[in-house]
């Protein structure tokens, strides 16, 4: 008996490949939907990967932040620092998540209008980018943040901060979630392609 000749390098296995992206591409395209209807809830186990976040720039009105820990479904803890906005505008957004050996790659607000955003709450690992904060409180308790999102407060006795706007370019950030009242992606796009950075 001989052994069957091994597959051609730089070859796509189409049948495997549909196996593993139509589920990913289905599920992101569900929760675009389901965020940008406003119906998800802000408290969910989160998936076993984090999503790396870029954009030219974020500007919003209503800005909260404070520590906290996002759960997965096999129990693993990921601590993120919560950031709250009431309403932002982002340019140029693009979102990926690594799907096996695949990215899926969405990107928005490339053209003349920007992604809009109300209630919008970020759970990130890492943030770069050059920031300023107009009125900002920092280390008031996160128990007593009113200038965010209704219901974005931390526990009492734990560092918070706020700001009445905040400016934010060339953002890069790692997160476990995000969720939104309203999330408006125009020039929406969502495709196969390489990680955001």
């Amino acid at each position: 008996m001989t052994d069957s000749p091994e597959p051609a390098a730089g070859r796509v296995r189409w049948k495997r490949f549909a196996a593993i992206a139509a589920p990913a591409a289905v599920g992101a395209g569900a929760l675009v939907f389901m965020t940008a209807q406003g119906s998800i809830a802000s408290s969910f186990a989160v998936s076993g990967s984090s999503f790396k976040v870029s954009a030219d720039s974020l500007t919003g009105t209503g800005f909260v932040q404070y520590g906290g820990v996002d759960a997965s479904k096999d129990g693993a803890k990921h601590p993120v620092q919560i950031s709250g906005i009431k309403s932002a505008q982002i340019r140029n957004m693009c979102q990926s998540v690594k799907v096996g050996p695949f990215t899926l790659r969405l990107t928005a607000g490339t053209g003349a209008k920007p992604v809009e955003a109300t209630d919008l709450v970020l759970d990130v690992e890492q943030l770069n980018a050059d920031a300023k904060f107009t009125g900002i409180e920092i280390g008031r308790d996160a128990s007593t943040l009113d200038k965010g999102p209704s219901g974005a407060q931390g526990t009492a006795g734990m560092f918070g901060q706020q700001a009445s706007k905040i400016e934010l370019t060339n953002v890069r950030q790692v997160a476990w979630a995000t969720t939104a009242g309203t999330f408006k992606l125009s020039d929406l796009s969502m495709k196969l392609g390489d990680e955001c950075f």
